[in-house]
C-alpha cells in the first residue's frame, strides 16, 4: 500500500557511508528511503573502496544519518585483484548465514547490491522466511566483467559459480534493477522476464552550486576519481605529451593502483604540464572540479559497454557545471544527451586531443553554457530523492 513504512534490508557487502569512503550509492538511496521507512544496511567491515574502515572488532552494529548499519567483520587485503578479496567475499556470505537477525525488524524489502552477488543466496532464504519482497541490484554484470575486461575463462571455477548465482539471482528475484540501460540485452538469456527489469541509474545529492568566477590563465584539464586500468589515463598522458607546446595543464586527483607508473611515465617524458594531486574528501572533490576550465572521463574500448555506462564520476562532473570531454565507445551518450561537451571515440588520443583544443577555444560563456546544460540535466535525471521514489514504486 502506497505510504505504508517498510522495513527495508539493503545487503551490499560495499556499501560505505561519506564517513568511511566509496561506494555512496546504497547510502544516498538510504538517506532518501528513511523519509518513509527502516533502512538496516548489511556491509563489511573492510574494502579496498574505503578510505577510512569502521572500527570494528567484531559485528557492530551503529546509526549513520538515521541509517542502521551492521558491519559485518571481514580481514583486511591489499589488492582489489587478489584471491584474497576473493576469500573475503566468500567470508562475507558464510558469516550472513549465520548472522543473528532476532533483534532486527523483519523485512519487508530485500535489496541485494552488487559488486559482489553472492548474497542473494542468503537474501533468498530471507525473503522466503519472511515473505519479502527480493531486489536484486547489478551495477557490473558478473562474471561477464571477468570475462571480458579480465580475461577469465567461462570453465573457470569461481567465474562458473558467479554464473550459477547470476542465473539464479534473475531467476528468483522480484524485480532486476540495473545501473546500465541495456543490460536487459544480456539478462534475457539468463532466466529474466522484462516485466522484472526496471532501470534506475547512477545519481547524486543535489548541493547548492556556487560558480567559481576565478578565470584561469592557462586551461585547467580536470580528472578527479580513482587511478586504475579501466580509466585509461595513459592515453591523457599521451594527449598531453601531443598538446606539450598548448597552453594546456592537466590535473589528476586520485590515488589507485596505477597512479605511481604513470607519475613516473610522466616524470620520463618530463611532462611539466602533468600535475598529480593527491586524495582528498568526497566533500573537497567539487573544490577541485570548479578550479577547472573542463572535466576528462575515459575508457578502454570494450564489447562489455554495450550495456552502457552509469560512472558516479559523469554526474560529479555534470553537477560541478563544467564542460566534459567522454572517450567512450558505450552504448548511451550521457555527455550527448546533457550537450554539455564532447563524446570521441575511446582509445584515440588523436580525438582527445582535438575536442580539448576545441573546448579550450570556445569563449568562455560558451563553456558555461555548457556546464549549464549538464547542471540542469543531472538535477532532472539523476538526483538521488527521484532515484530512491522510482525504487519506492517497486515496494
Amino acid at each position: 500500500m502506497a505510504g505504508t513504512k517498510k522495513v527495508i534490508w539493503i545487503i551490499n557487502q560495499y556499501a560505505g557511508s561519506p564517513y568511511h569512503g566509496m561506494t555512496f550509492r546504497t547510502y544516498y538511496l538510504a538517506k532518501n528511503f528513511i523519509k518513509k521507512h527502516e533502512v538496516n544496511v548489511f556491509s563489511a567491515s573492510f574494502s579496498h573502496v574505503m578510505s577510512s574502515p569502521p572500527d570494528v572488532n567484531s559485528n557492530t552494529t551503529e546509526s549513520i544519518d538515521g541509517i542502521i548499519y551492521h558491519w559485518i567483520k571481514v580481514f583486511k587485503y591489499t589488492q582489489s585483484k587478489s584471491v584474497s578479496r576473493v576469500i573475503s567475499m566468500f567470508l562475507f556470505l558464510i558469516k550472513l548465514f549465520f548472522l543473528p537477525t532476532s533483534k532486527i525488524n523483519k523485512p519487508d524489502v530485500i535489496i541485494v547490491s552488487s559488486i559482489s552477488p553472492l548474497p542473494i543466496w542468503r537474501a533468498y532464504l530471507w525473503s522466503r522466511k519472511y515473505k519479502a519482497k527480493l531486489i536484486f541490484e547489478v551495477r557490473d554484470i558478473w562474471p561477464l566483467s571477468l570475462i571480458e575486461l579480465g580475461g577469465f575463462k567461462r570453465s573457470h571455477p569461481f567465474v562458473w559459480l558467479l554464473q550459477k548465482t547470476e542465473n539464479f539471482a534473475y531467476k528468483n528475484a522480484d524485480y532486476v534493477v540495473s545501473v546500465l540501460p541495456y543490460a536487459f540485452d544480456h539478462m534475457k538469456n539468463h532466466f529474466l522476464d522484462i516485466d522484472r527489469f526496471r532501470h534506475i541509474p547512477n545519481g547524486i545529492e543535489i548541493k547548492n552550486h556556487v560558480e567559481d568566477s576565478t578565470v584561469n590563465k592557462t586551461f585547467k584539464l580536470g580528472y578527479a576519481g580513482t587511478i586504475g586500468i579501466a580509466n585509461a589515463l595513459d592515453y591523457l598522458i599521451e594527449v598531453s605529451q601531443m598538446l606539450k607546446d598548448e597552453n594546456i595543464e592537466f590535473h589528476i586527483l586520485g590515488s589507485g593502483p596505477e597512479k605511481n607508473r604513470l607519475m613516473e611515465l610522466v616524470s620520463s617524458l618530463a611532462l611539466n604540464r602533468v600535475i598529480f594531486h593527491d586524495p582528498v574528501s568526497k566533500n573537497e572533490v567539487p573544490l577541485f572540479l570548479q578550479k577547472m576550465d573542463a572535466l576528462y572521463i575515459g575508457w578502454h574500448n570494450s564489447d562489455l559497454y554495450r550495456f552502457g555506462i552509469s560512472p558516479n564520476k559523469i554526474f560529479d562532473y555534470l553537477l560541478a557545471a563544467k564542460p566534459i570531454i567522454n572517450s567512450s565507445g558505450a552504448k548511451n551518450k550521457i555527455i550527448k544527451d546533457a550537450k554539455a561537451g564532447f563524446s570521441v571515440e575511446p582509445e584515440n588520443p588523436q580525438a582527445i586531443a582535438e575536442a580539448i583544443m576545441k573546448l579550450s577555444n570556445l569563449t568562455l560563456e560558451e563553456r558555461k553554457e555548457l556546464g549549464r546544460n549538464g547542471r540542469e540535466y543531472v538535477e532532472k535525471y539523476h538526483s538521488y530523492e527521484k532515484l530512491a521514489q522510482q525504487y519506492e514504486s517497486l515496494f
